[in-house]
């Protein structure tokens, strides 16, 4: 297992900058936002990504994934990344969602990250049944996989509270209709325990499928607000230890995007904390 930390945590802060402050704490890896302010995808200049590899390259820092999942550069006032959704009413608006995560693909294999992770489905609208939504989240993601295949990336789908993918066993419906050996899954430990999946136990269920790992804690009310492991009630003991009984040998990313008054802090308290869980392993 190796641990990277995603700049979303880093929005003040310019690409270099948050990877140079990463690589002293301690970090092997970063995950790049496919966004503002870092690399969002649209309109990314070829001195823009050479930029980026030069930063990664001169702090000797791999990318763990490219976080494809949030849209602050659209700025939709109902919420600042889960829109535009893969399932939203207008098809228009849902084919900047499809755009974006074929461009963001591309950028992964420009800067040669092994994949990108995206949102699962979007907000279900009302009066929308899931088995609709669902079908609609199939057939705008087939044509995407297929780029995905294309360009040698993987496409991993983030379950998450709130929006129509929220537990494994609603992934596990969902990819029976999208058999592409790229598409696979995002385990996010933090949302799992939100729903009530406890994720060691979870873990083992869905292993076929994980190709990434994002890491956070949570509160026991299990309201899905990202908080510093060791702040929350989630047992990362057990988690890891799940984590290295599937032969696991891949990024775990921790995500803290809450911290960006003070993203060091954040980033170094985690990473002490897991080290010190992994040791005891």
């Amino acid at each position: 297992m190796k641990l990277a930390f995603s700049t979303n945590a880093y929005l003040n802060y310019s690409f270099a900058d948050a990877v140079g402050r990463l690589a002293r704490i301690g970090y092997a890896g970063v995950e790049i936002m496919a966004d503002v302010p870092h690399a969002w995808p649209a309109y990314l200049l070829a001195e823009q990504k050479a930029a980026l590899r030069r930063a990664l390259a001169d702090n000797g820092l791999a990318i763990s994934n490219v976080n494809a999942f949030m849209m602050h550069a659209v700025n939709d006032p109902r919420q600042k990344y889960w829109h535009p959704s893969w399932i939203e009413p207008d098809r228009h608006y849902r084919q900047i969602r499809i755009e974006h995560t074929k461009r963001a693909l591309t950028l992964a294999k420009e800067l040669g990250a092994p994949c990108i992770t995206t949102e699962p489905g979007g907000p279900v609208e009302p009066g929308q049944s899931w088995q609709a939504a669902l079908r609609l989240f199939v057939e705008m993601i087939k044509p995407v996989a297929e780029h995905a295949e294309k360009e040698g990336v993987l496409l991993l789908v983030e379950p998450e509270p709130g929006l129509l993918i929220e537990t494994a066993d609603q992934f596990l419906e969902f990819v029976q209709h999208v058999p592409s050996p790229a598409v696979g899954l995002n385990f996010d430990i933090g949302h799992a325990y939100c729903v009530h999946d406890d994720p060691a136990t979870t873990i083992p269920r869905v292993a076929r499928y994980i190709r990434h790992f994002h890491l956070e804690d949570i509160a026991a009310t299990r309201v899905h607000a990202h908080l510093v492991p060791g702040e929350g009630a989630i047992d990362f003991a057990a988690t890891l230890r799940a984590i290295r009984a599937i032969h696991y040998n891949g990024w775990i990313t921790i995500e803290l995007y809450p911290y960006i008054d003070n993203p060091d802090a954040a980033a170094r308290t985690a990473l002490e904390r897991v080290q010190s869980i992994l040791a005891t392993l």
